[in-house]
């Protein structure tokens, strides 16, 4: 009995090691798979060093017939000129505004200078002007923060239990933004300025706008008269209030009896009408913010310049691309001369 409980310990103790045997096997399998990919890569980055070192004359020699030719290019290329404009679009015209910009920035780059200068009221030397046209938001951090803020005022109280900055943010839409740019690249320093009007008319006069502008016009001059009207009967109810007051403390003083409620009373209703008042005259204020916003359909924060600036950047000149360009091209070259080669020697073998 003795000896079958020593043979069966022995014999989980040879299973337990061989057990220990293959899970280091499979580590050192995984350990020497994941350093051949490493080894592999570095092979590469050897070899791709090795083909630099082989073409590097051929290489910088393209490298600078490119820049010598991007800076002759520089040079004699037509000057672009950059005007930008912030506005902020209400009645949820944005998207409007976007529609009508991308078709400007179509005609622009399909050269249709007839079409263009029908749209935007221009002569067509001028519309050929217009190289590009765009709009992007325009809103930073705490203007996020404060269309959020408004947003979740307009939820149910579960809704907004469900609902965090970070998902709003990830939802956010560039449309969703308060403030927006727009862009005109031209080769005319203040043909922007002149399509200013054409681009503010073509929100403007849509009738759905209109519409929306004229109801709320409507709304807030109803909103303006019923807060005044509020505002009279508090006054009158002050007036009313200090009348009674003054009539109690003419009454003559029956013993040493004062009746504190009733005083009490009074000026508390008094103390209540005050807040009532400095509440009506904020909703005011409000409604008066709320018209100046929403006094014209597309309200402009910023116009375009008289003047518009020459664009420049380094990035976008061609002594910096054609560097680039030539560079990459003699690299596909070689590189492709150099595995053709490779192939032959392979096929050889």
């Amino acid at each position: 009995m003795a000896n079958q409980t020593n043979n069966s310990a022995n014999n989980d103790e040879i299973d337990l090691g061989q057990l220990f045997q293959l899970i280091g096997r499979a580590f050192q399998k995984a350990f020497d798979f994941v350093g051949s990919i490493f080894k592999g890569i570095f092979h590469l980055i050897i070899l791709f060093l090795l083909f630099l070192q082989k073409n590097f004359i051929v290489l910088v020699i393209a490298g600078l017939i490119g820049a010598a030719a991007g800076v002759v290019l520089d040079l004699y290329k037509t000057q672009k000129f950059v005007s930008k404009m912030v506005v902020e679009p209400n009645f949820n015209s944005v998207q409007q505004l976007y529609n009508n910009i991308d078709f400007y920035d179509d005609l622009a780059k399909a050269e249709d200078s007839l079409a263009l200068a029908n749209a935007l009221n221009l002569e067509t030397g001028e519309a050929a002007s217009i190289k590009e046209i765009f709009a992007d938001s325009y809103s930073d951090e705490n203007q996020k923060i404060k269309l959020f803020d408004e947003f979740i005022r307009e939820l149910d109280t579960t809704t907004v239990k469900a609902l965090d900055y970070e998902s709003y943010l990830e939802n956010f839409n560039s449309l969703d933004a308060r403030f927006h740019q727009i862009t005109v690249i031209a080769t005319n320093n203040t043909i922007a300025k002149k399509i200013q009007p054409a681009l503010i008319g073509s929100i403007s006069a849509n009738d759905y706008f209109k519409l929306q502008k004229r109801i709320n016009d409507e709304n807030l001059a109803l909103q303006d008269s019923i807060i005044n009207s509020q505002l009279i009967e508090v006054d009158s109810l002050q007036a009313l209030y200090k009348r009674v007051l003054v009539k109690e403390a003419d009454k003559p003083m029956q013993g040493t009896n004062i009746n504190l409620s009733e005083n009490g009373i009074s000026r508390n209703k008094e103390l209540a009408l005050i807040k009532e008042r400095e509440l009506l005259k904020e909703q005011l204020v409000e409604l008066n913010e709320e018209r100046a916003n929403k006094s014209a359909i597309l309200n402009v924060i910023s116009d375009f310049p008289a003047r518009a600036v020459e664009q420049k950047g380094f990035w976008n000149s061609f002594k910096f691309l054609l560097p680039i360009i030539t560079f990459g091209m003699v690299l596909i070259i070689l590189g492709i001369a150099s595995l053709n080669s490779y192939l032959k020697k392979y096929q050889q073998n």
